[in-house]
């Protein structure tokens, strides 16, 4: 990794740990704020809404600004609002926090991701944004059980404080490893908007709304399918989840070698293939305790594959509003959060079993699939369009 990637690295850790962690602390935050369990699950939507909020409202008000300087901004938010989640006194504050934490969440994936292709060498920008995205990936092996555990057996609270301390240390890597880069344009959010006049990038929103909902409606589920399917004890859920997160791990740093390698929009469409039949073999093994940890691995290796090449996609698409296209990107990632955990639930309420959500994720992926090959064929038929396209795209990008 080059070293002006690493702040990116560690503050999609920070945000990874604040995003995923309330899952595993809803019971000891919903026990010390005397509420119930779905309703501190509120919190957890609260969070994606600020994300969906936040990222074309941020980056529209600080487009103007150097790269480096929006960065700072953003973690320095992300910090003072974790920190202030970690003294909520009630739930109405602590949905206001969880809220306001989620706003820099989008704007600086997408901001990163945009910074992270202008530090890569040519042909290399996919490799260079899945850095980034390692961050993430870390967090679900190392941080989300750390923090998990620490919610646990000590306070909820602590686990806020430290996922605080994160965004503190990412903002002095920030101004000691990242670069100084210029403005590129003129930003002005009227112009920007026009993004959304073009079809791919609707397109590719739907691809990453629709497509990575099958991943959220399979790890939605995943404790009851391990516990009451699989027959896995409840003290066990933990270092699986480590496993998925190993797989996520290695799927996002091989997705950004395969992206450069082959385009991302095949790259797209093949990891969403994957990701449909992946979700069907779930359901098959699933009553099966060892070929169900394999397809557990593979099944996060597949679904973190889609990051860096739906990021690069939407960058390329965008055509001088890259960081607003980034970062609704992102946007669309909480987007496919709330769809499949909330289509993947369907079945089970239906009294169709902990299994039966696999194969509502293996339809999203599909749908996923399917406008990811009408993105291909249309960027085949641009031809020398296309082309330019890349070609300004690199010139943005500073190559």
């Amino acid at each position: 990794m080059k070293k002006s990637l690493l702040p990116l690295a560690i503050g999609g850790f920070g945000i990874g740990m604040t995003e995923f962690v309330i899952m595993g602390i809803l019971p000891d935050v919903s026990s010390s704020l005397q509420i119930s369990i779905p309703v501190a699950g509120h919190l957890i939507s609260a969070y994606a809404l600020g994300v969906v909020l936040g990222a074309p409202l941020l980056v529209g008000i600080a487009g103007n600004y150097p790269p480096k300087k929006i960065l700072m901004g953003l973690m320095a938010l992300f910090t003072f609002c974790n920190a202030l989640s970690s003294f909520a006194p009630n739930y109405e504050i602590m949905m206001i926090t969880r809220l306001l934490s989620g706003l820099p969440h989008g704007a600086f994936f997408g901001v990163g991701a945009v910074v992270a292709s202008r530090l890569a060498g040519k042909g290399k920008e996919a490799q260079a944004i899945s850095m980034m995205f390692a961050g993430l990936t870390v967090a679900n092996i190392i941080g989300v059980p750390l923090g998990t555990y620490i919610g646990h057996t000590m306070s909820w609270r602590i686990t806020f404080i430290i996922i605080a301390a994160v965004g503190l240390v990412t903002m002095f890597s920030i101004y000691k490893l990242l670069p100084v880069m210029p403005v590129v344009g003129e930003s002005n959010l009227r112009k920007d908007l026009k993004l959304f006049t073009k079809t791919d990038p609707w397109l590719i929103l739907g691809i990453t709304a629709i497509g990575t909902g099958g991943l959220f409606a399979w790890f939605s589920y995943i404790a009851p399918l391990l516990t009451e399917v699989a027959h896995f004890s409840s003290n066990q859920i933990t270092w699986i989840l480590v496993l998925a997160g190993l797989g996520m791990a290695t799927g996002n740093l091989i997705s950004g070698r395969i992206a450069d390698l082959i385009s991302p929009s095949k790259a797209t469409a093949l990891f969403l293939l994957l990701m449909t039949l992946s979700l069907i073999g779930v359901y098959l093994v699933s009553s099966y305790q060892i070929p169900l940890l394999i397809m557990t691995f593979i099944t996060g290796a597949i679904a973190f594959s889609l990051g860096a090449p739906i990021q690069i996609l939407m960058i390329r698409a965008a055509n001088g509003s890259e960081m607003l296209a980034s970062s609704v990107s992102q946007a669309g990632f909480n987007m496919g959060n709330a769809l499949g955990a909330y289509l993947g639930g369907l079945p089970i309420a239906a009294g169709l079993g902990y299994a039966s959500p696999e194969w509502v994720g293996a339809g999203l992926a599909f749908g996923g699939f399917l406008l990811a090959v009408v993105v291909y064929f249309r960027q085949k038929e641009k031809g020398v369009e296309e082309n330019e396209e890349v070609e300004n795209y690199e010139l943005v990008a500073g190559h």
